[in-house]
């Protein structure tokens, strides 16, 4: 039997969060934590609004999901992201103890792999899910900064 909560659809989740940063011109990253087949915490990029560069969408969900289950750990819940996690967002990661991380594009430039920054040990990672449109909506938001400067 198929199931309808998969990482697909939890990454859709995230992909409208990625649109709310984008209407509110930032930059357009979304995410969501599941636990239980259940969203506990959605969030999306809020450096411009908070003047905060800490405030990534990972951070925001982090500190909603803790809330939410009373705990900072996050063990049994899943992070989905639509863009790799850079250092700072992986090492959160790493103390949160999350256990998948699931993201969409990566970021050659400025993600965790890119640094090799360490996960923790039993965090499972699945990228690529819904690459492409991750991607474009990153990619249509610095097209529309270039143009307005």
């Amino acid at each position: 039997m198929l199931d309808p909560f998969d990482d697909t659809y939890f990454m859709k989740r995230a992909l409208q969060e990625a649109e709310t940063a984008f209407e509110k011109d930032e930059v357009p990253i979304g995410a969501v934590i599941v636990i239980n087949n259940q969203i506990i915490a959605r969030a999306h990029n809020l450096t411009e609004t908070l003047n905060d560069v800490t405030a990534h969408a990972e951070m925001q969900a982090f500190t909603a999901a803790a809330d939410f289950l009373g705990g900072k750990y996050l063990k049994d819940c899943t992070l989905y992201v639509t863009l790799e996690p850079c250092q700072m967002c992986a090492g959160a990661s790493y103390w949160t103890q999350i256990g998948k991380i699931v993201f969409g594009a990566r970021d050659e430039q400025r993600g965790f792999q890119y640094y090799n920054t360490q996960l923790h040990p039993k965090t499972k990672v699945v990228n690529g899910i819904l690459e492409e449109g991750c991607s474009e909506i990153i990619t249509r938001f610095f097209i529309q900064k270039r143009s307005l400067n």
